[in-house]
């Protein structure tokens, strides 16, 4: 299962692309980073391959996913997960109605979606929180628990946009190493938009700086 992108660039409609086109292949289970100056594009470009390209842009390429072609299909198509610098979980909701959120339609059934998400919870050292409300939770636990609700959909790739950039430096480490060993044992393609050379070295694949056209 990889994530490929063949020729990908961006550009406002009818105006010049925001980078050269971008060719690359993230192989299961390894993350890619890409890193450049702020404005160049880095994080429009996972909006378009996630599906959420801001109307203003259009895309230019093609992007391949476990060998399906995924370009002109709508985001809730693709399955392909995102993961933001803040760790956004619903308020009105408790933690583990949050990560049951994310489930999969194919787990039927109160009790099964219930062990699914009792056994995630315990995956992120979040056991016996799941009446818990979000707001009690630190920082990185609530990040431990986005990634596990994203997770929880069956993501086929991951697309991590500066996830760590809010952390402290003591949590970053850790819930970076979470993070990409959950990648790494799911073997699912990962591509990462960071500033921080440290989180591409943690990852330790392949990396991309991107320039101006």
């Amino acid at each position: 299962m990889s994530l490929d992108l063949f020729g990908v660039t961006i550009s406002l409609r009818h105006g010049a692309a925001l980078f050269p086109p971008l060719t690359l292949s993230v192989a299961p289970g390894e993350v890619a980073t890409v890193m450049g100056p702020s404005g160049i594009g880095k994080s429009t470009l996972l909006d378009a391959l996630g599906g959420h390209l801001p109307r203003r842009f259009e895309m230019a390429g093609q992007v391949l996913l476990d060998g399906r072609d995924v370009t002109a299909l709508p985001a809730e198509a693709r399955r392909i997960g995102m993961l933001f610098q803040d760790a956004v979980l619903f308020p009105h909701l408790s933690v583990g109605d949050n990560l049951a959120f994310g489930l999969s339609q194919t787990v039927r059934g109160r009790a099964a979606r219930l062990a699914r998400v009792e056994a995630a919870l315990d995956q992120a050292g979040l056991a016996g929180m799941a009446g818990r409300d979000p707001a009690t939770l630190s920082g990185g636990q609530r990040a431990r628990a986005a990634l596990m609700r994203t997770l929880l959909s069956d993501p086929l790739a991951l697309l991590l946009d500066e996830p760590f950039s809010k952390l402290d430096a003591g949590l970053k480490e850790d819930v970076r190493r979470f993070t990409f060993a959950h990648i790494r044992d799911r073997g699912i393609p990962a591509l990462m938009v960071t500033h921080d050379p440290e989180d591409a070295q943690a990852a330790a694949g392949p990396v991309i700086q991107m320039a101006g056209p």
